[in-house]
């Protein structure tokens, strides 16, 4: 149990959400876009919010900025909050567009702003789970893609509430977090995708 609870925390790794949130919309989207421009988009953003960020993360890592992978302090999770912040408005300027894909775009805008939230706390010296903050964004953008493009999505939806208590019990678990750590979280994650729904749904 200790193994899987563990692994949980790995294979929903925040930096995959923003990509599953993106498969998701190009999986379910009525609208016909040619293969070549979503093989690029994906190729693009796996390099910008995966590849990279890894990247990033190590050179902290070797210049002594960050310790684990965890970020377990707040000074620790300041600079590649920032890095991340600046990935996206990258994301946002070179590769999504609202003339585009205005769903995806204001999707980046909300993980900016949850982004800039979260950094924000940590320069106040207060955690929020970043786990928890990434899974709920994705899961509110799925419920407003099922509302905008009028599709059935319950069991995903339902998935996703699962896999949403498998990370906070992860979280708990290994002592990540406090339960006011992964309800602010979610709070963090949900509500700027919850606003920037008026712009786009």
């Amino acid at each position: 149990m200790d193994k899987l609870l563990k692994s949980i925390s790995y294979v929903f790794h925040p930096l995959i959400m923003p990509l599953l949130g993106v498969i998701f919309y190009f999986s379910k989207s009525p609208r016909y876009i040619p293969f070549d421009i979503i093989q690029a988009k994906m190729v693009s953003l796996f390099i910008l919010t995966v590849i990279l960020p890894i990247l990033l993360y190590l050179l902290l890592k070797t210049v002594g900025v960050v310790n684990t992978i965890n970020l377990e302090t707040t000074k620790e999770r300041i600079y590649p909050l920032l890095l991340n912040g600046i990935v996206i408005l990258i994301v946002l300027q070179r590769i999504l567009t609202p003339t585009q894909a205005i769903e995806l775009y204001f999707f980046f805008v909300g993980i900016l702003i949850s982004n800039m939230a979260c950094l924000l706390l940590v320069i106040m010296k207060f955690k929020a789970s970043i786990h928890m903050i990434a899974v709920s964004g994705v899961f509110m953008f799925f419920i407003a893609l099922s509302i905008h493009f009028s599709i059935n999505i319950n069991g995903t939806l339902a998935l996703m509430c699962i896999i949403m208590g498998a990370i906070a019990t992860s979280r708990l678990h290994l002592k990540a977090h406090t339960y006011k750590e992964l309800i602010l979280g979610v709070f963090i994650g949900l509500m700027p995708q919850l606003i920037l729904v008026s712009y786009w749904l």
